[in-house]
């Protein structure tokens, strides 16, 4: 057990053009969300598909891909951790939200797809 860490896996796609963020000293933030599907039966055997939305942002080497290479629609494979933070609005709100912070991306190829091996990492 003590080899658990916080990691997250995702299969989907790109919900919206990313938005990039430039900050202080040359550092990019690009934030997006992203769409997954999970399809079962319902009791009366109906075919029912439930699909969550996830906050995804990136940094860095894998904020330069999304930037690059990520458009609206694309299927991906992430991998990153969750991040939890809270902020206050200007009428004095306080705010939660969770992100998954992405570390690696591939893009998820159909079989009738080019299979070419395009990815992002933050070890490379």
């Amino acid at each position: 057990m003590s080899n658990l860490k916080n990691k997250v896996q995702l299969i989907g796609n790109v919900g919206q053009d990313p938005e990039t963020i430039s900050l202080e000293e040359g550092k990019k933030l690009v934030k997006f969300n992203m769409a997954t599907n999970e399809t079962y039966k319902n009791a009366q055997g109906e075919k029912v598909t439930d699909t969550q939305w996830h906050n995804i942002i990136a940094w860095g080497k894998t904020a330069e891909f999304v930037e690059k290479y990520l458009t609206k629609g694309k299927a991906i494979i992430l991998e990153g951790k969750l991040q939890s933070r809270s902020y206050e609005t200007e009428e004095g709100e306080k705010r939660y939200v969770t992100e998954v912070v992405a570390r690696d991306i591939l893009f998820n190829y159909s079989k009738n797809q080019d299979n070419r091996e395009e990815s992002s990492s933050e070890e490379e």
